[in-house]
């Protein structure tokens, strides 16, 4: 009989600690956007230019139960800042409800060319990360794909 209650016991503790891990909240999604013009999120972006503030980070979440938000903008390739500098940390803790959180990121001046992240941090845990790129105003016209058309030399009529 003993031996029947110590297993039963097992089984409740195991199942918790299952149910635990499953109800654990994580980030279903998780992006980058410019400003749409009215001071909101619009499109999702990777890249940026150095005019481009603020930056929203938009998390959404897989739980509609109350937690703790936290992001840090993150330089990783930035010239004159050491990498792992976090530029940018906010938190927001949600109300039962809500599953979406809007954090912007805002450099005292502008933003400066290189490399970024952002860590998403659920109740203290690591949970994901997005890389995105500031580009300067003269990177960006370079890499863009317009090209001035080729004319054609006038000929003249003999």
């Amino acid at each position: 009989m003993k031996f029947i209650l110590t297993i039963l016991f097992c089984l409740i503790i195991a199942t918790g600690i299952v149910a635990q891990d499953e109800s654990a909240p994580s980030v279903e999604e998780a992006y980058l956007a410019k400003d749409d013009g009215n001071g909101k999120a619009g499109e999702q972006a990777s890249e940026f230019g150095t005019t481009d503030i603020p930056i929203y980070c938009v998390v959404l979440l897989d739980t509609q139960k109350a937690v703790t938000v936290k992001i840090n903008f993150v330089a990783v390739n930035v010239a004159g800042v050491k990498a792992g500098t976090k530029i940018v940390t906010a938190s927001y803790t949600t109300k039962n409800g809500q599953n979406r959180v809007n954090f912007t990121g805002r450099p005292e001046d502008k933003w400066t060319p290189g490399k970024y992240r952002v860590d998403i941090f659920l109740d203290g845990k690591q949970e994901k990360n997005v890389e995105f790129e500031i580009k300067s105003a003269a990177a960006k016209a370079s890499s863009s794909n317009f090209a001035p058309p080729k004319t054609k030399p006038a000929r003249r009529k003999p």
